[in-house]
């Protein structure tokens, strides 16, 4: 196997690409080869199998979906209530939005690992590591909600942002078709959204 990092980086971002723009079934060596510009036969130097490569793809799109320290650092500057609950959450929008390759390819993910065991068991461990690390964080930055409140929200959030980077006409209206009424639709959605899951306090 290849064992040039920056190249194979590249190759697993222009398989997250193939994810979300032709599916699953799109995701080939030859589709990856394409999309990343390189000579047919590169992307089966640098994975093993197709079962690799959604690993891999999968290991990245985490990656790039965890927030930066520094930029959680400065969000947490005020102190702990619901309202800053409310501004996290509204963070979490606009970064899910911001790399909205990222989300699509991992639904297709999701998908994908029903018909994958492997697949399925890496994405459980994945997940239910990042719900675990939620309701530490929330915890430990004393803001207010118990854990059953973070996988509400966490539930709550996860069919808002499915929605909003799917489907946005069911949240915001076939008429919005302007970025600061959408912007204003969903900031008002996250809000409903806290104010009826975590309490004041």
């Amino acid at each position: 196997m290849a064992r040039n990092p920056e190249r194979r980086t590249a190759l697993v971002d222009a398989a997250i690409e193939v994810l979300a723009h032709e599916g699953a079934r799109g995701l080939t060596f030859r589709a990856v080869d394409t999309r990343a510009g390189v000579p047919v036969g590169t992307a089966s130097n640098y994975f093993a199998n197709r079962d690799d490569l959604f690993m891999q793809a999968c290991a990245r799109i985490t990656d790039r979906m965890t927030p930066d320290p520094v930029g959680v650092e400065e969000a947490m500057r005020p102190a702990p209530s619901r309202e800053l609950v409310t501004e996290l959450m509204r963070w979490l929008v606009q970064r899910m939005a911001a790399d909205r390759t990222s989300y699509l390819a991992m639904l297709e993910l999701r998908l994908e690992a029903t018909r994958r065991p492997a697949l399925r068991d890496r994405l459980n461990r994945t997940f239910r590591a990042n719900l675990d690390e939620s309701v530490r964080f929330h915890r430990e930055a004393g803001l207010p909600g118990d854990a059953d409140a973070v996988l509400v929200l966490y539930l709550a959030m996860t069919g808002l942002l499915l929605e909003h980077l799917t489907l946005p006409d069911v949240l915001t209206g076939s008429e919005a078709v302007d970025a600061p009424h959408t912007d204003a639709v969903l900031d008002r959605l996250v809000e409903t959204v806290v104010t009826r899951i975590i309490p004041a306090g």
